[in-house]
């Protein structure tokens, strides 16, 4: 079956998001959190987060277009600083919750029974359940006019976690984290590893890494 452009464009509009949103595939999965100026702790679901680079440590994620009960965005904004938290598998269901459009103001801490936490100096609150917390400083926002989404770009001032979790040479296994997975709207996923692989060269084929 080919799905061509009009048929995609003919799709019932929850279906056609439900679909285009599911082929990327596997997507991290975060919580984002933030606070207005009047100590307002938010929280939000995001799977469009992406690496931009490691010196200086950027990363970028999609914002959808902004609305009345839309804080993150707003937060972000104000205070130029925000959390992403990873997502384990004894609270995915408190993570999803998260995504229901509550008052603005109204903490989705509260509502989905996350427990704030703070790095001292740094404004925007994680969560202390998370086995895996970033913390951004914004650096820059780039409207997508095609859409009116944003991408957002943040440049990381701290990382919590484990020792445990992280090798010899850095990589961290979000395996070991516990990291949860999503794709489309609201199919969650745990992962398996199959293996590191060594650096890929014309004139060699890739083995296996053994690295504790």
């Amino acid at each position: 079956m080919i799905y061509n452009y009009d048929a995609l464009m003919q799709m019932e509009k929850q279906y056609r998001a439900m679909f285009i949103n599911s082929l990327g595939g596997f997507k991290s999965l975060q919580l984002l959190g933030t606070v207005d100026e009047a100590g307002n702790t938010n929280l939000s679901v995001f799977s469009s987060i992406f690496h931009l680079g490691a010196n200086p440590p950027l990363v970028g994620m999609v914002a959808r277009p902004p609305g009345p009960q839309h804080d993150t965005l707003k937060n972000i904004k104000t205070t130029g600083f925000y959390t992403l938290n990873n997502v384990l598998a004894d609270f995915y269901k408190e993570a999803h919750q998260a995504s229901a459009r509550y008052p603005s103001g109204d903490s989705e801490f509260k509502h989905c029974g996350f427990t704030e936490a703070y790095v001292a100096g740094f404004k925007a609150p994680y969560i202390a359940e998370s086995s895996l917390s970033i913390g951004l400083e914004l650096k820059e926002i780039m409207p997508v006019t095609l859409n009116e989404t944003s991408i957002i770009i943040g440049e990381i001032k701290w990382v919590k976690v484990d020792e445990g979790f992280v090798s010899e040479d850095g990589f961290v296994d979000l395996e070991k984290a516990g990291s949860v997975t999503a794709s489309g709207l609201d199919s969650y996923h745990t992962t398996k590893k199959l293996a590191r692989l060594s650096y890929a060269k014309p004139d060699k084929f890739p083995e296996e890494l053994q690295v504790k």
